[in-house]
């Protein structure tokens, strides 16, 4: 036991306190987390939508996130990153509440948009905050601590989420929307009389050239691109694979909680320690490409073999994937800003990711429509390889052309 400990003891040892507290904000937030999850499920049994008409919302929904990526980035740049995470928690809570009383296809697809719009608005401001508040050496560990936080509340909220559904749908919407305001409040009292509040002045490096405008870098862009498609892959995960398990195993609320909740434990278990044993060891192309051919993997398993122990392999396999690839992938827009664009990078990675909520949600549903399951896990399989081929080949070169002090600690 003792190496172990002392293992962990060294994935955890030289953060900020900053850093901590900001994890705390996402735990928080996160383990409040129970709509998303059974969303797909609430829009067709309760609100009577079809499969379509769900991933019609859903990618309004992504479109949102597309949105508030971009707004959330240039609002991190303009006002500072404390002023943009506070309007968005907060912001945020009360738009679950708003949504409580729309029924109609109508009235629940907008109101998904303007809460995407508005929660997304966090992703980059948060990126920033924990970039501004971390050393270079520590940056990798700090943005897996984050979201080793995310997952830990992402492990309590769908099972409490599952719990609360056998009762009524409504119970999660109100746990979202205090969540989100306990976690703002939290925030806002601990951050206030920190640094951070302004938007940051241009600075010249020596390790990294300054780029204006990530739209301009055209590796970046390549790279966003890129990250878009394991979006697609990945994102199946939240829209239709719910439904999968809905439809195809009539499985109950509390067991598709617990499969999420399996997600949730797994990276915030081995996130941090696997971060801290493979960084300094492998490349980054090798991690990236590794994890999103594992996330194809995961999903193409269900095609190959029956029952709920698959399932329960599937899932353990995705979140495998996503512990070599996502952290590692957060990691390259960091090297590729300076303190004064890191807003913008940030929020054109995170856009990569909500293009992907809008694409990917409908075009699973439709092929769901047309074609079954098991072509939408063929064709996630399908792109996760080429994908794979494309990080493999890109990052190398942007490593290169850029020639930073690789961050692996």
């Amino acid at each position: 036991m003792n190496p172990i400990f002392s293992i962990y003891r060294n994935a955890f040892s030289g953060l900020s306190t900053p850093a901590w507290m900001l994890a705390l904000v996402m735990l928080i937030n996160r383990t409040g987390a129970m709509v998303l999850p059974f969303l797909s499920i609430y829009l067709t049994e309760v609100l009577h939508f079809t499969v379509q008409q769900v991933g019609f919302t859903l990618s309004l929904f992504g479109l949102g996130s597309m949105c508030g990526s971009f707004l959330g980035g240039w609002l991190t740049d303009k006002l500072g990153h404390f002023r943009v995470q506070v309007m968005s928690l907060l912001g945020s809570g009360v738009c679950f509440f708003l949504l409580l009383p729309l029924k109609t296809f109508v009235a629940f697809a907008p109101g998904m948009f303007f809460l995407s719009l508005i929660a997304e608005c966090l992703r980059p401001a948060n990126a920033a905050s924990v970039s501004f508040y971390t050393s270079g050496a520590n940056i990798t560990r700090a943005f897996s601590l984050n979201r080793m936080a995310v997952n830990l509340g992402f492990s309590i909220g769908p099972v409490l989420g599952g719990l609360l559904a056998t009762f009524s749908y409504q119970w999660l919407f109100l746990a979202d929307g205090f969540s989100s305001l306990a976690a703002g409040l939290f925030f806002y009292f601990y951050f206030r009389h920190r640094q951070g509040h302004a938007p940051t002045t241009k600075t010249t490096t020596d390790t990294a050239p300054i780029r204006n405008s990530p739209y301009r870098d055209q590796k970046y862009v390549l790279y966003a691109v890129l990250s878009g498609c394991f979006g697609i892959i990945f994102f199946q995960f939240f829209s239709n694979l719910p439904l999968y398990y809905r439809q195809v195993y009539e499985l109950p609320r509390t067991n598709i909680g617990l499969l999420f909740a399996l997600n949730g434990f797994v990276v915030f278990s081995l996130e941090m320690i696997l971060v801290y044993l493979l960084g300094p060891r492998f490349k980054l192309a090798h991690l990236i490409s590794i994890g999103t051919l594992l996330v194809g993997f995961s999903f193409i398993i269900l095609n190959w073999f029956q029952g709920v122990w698959m399932l329960y392999l599937s899932m353990f396999l995705l979140s495998v994937a996503e512990i070599l690839a996502m952290p590692f992938m957060a990691t390259v827009p960091v090297q590729r800003s300076d303190t004064s664009n890191r807003g913008a990078y940030m929020g054109l990675f995170n856009l990569s990711y909500s293009v992907a909520f809008v694409v990917g949600p409908y075009l699973g549903s439709s092929i769901i429509t047309h074609f079954g399951f098991p072509v939408l896990w063929g064709f996630t399989a399908t792109l996760a390889t080429i994908t794979s081929l494309g990080f493999w080949m890109l990052v190398p070169k942007m490593e290169k052309a850029q020639e930073p002090e690789r961050v692996t600690g």
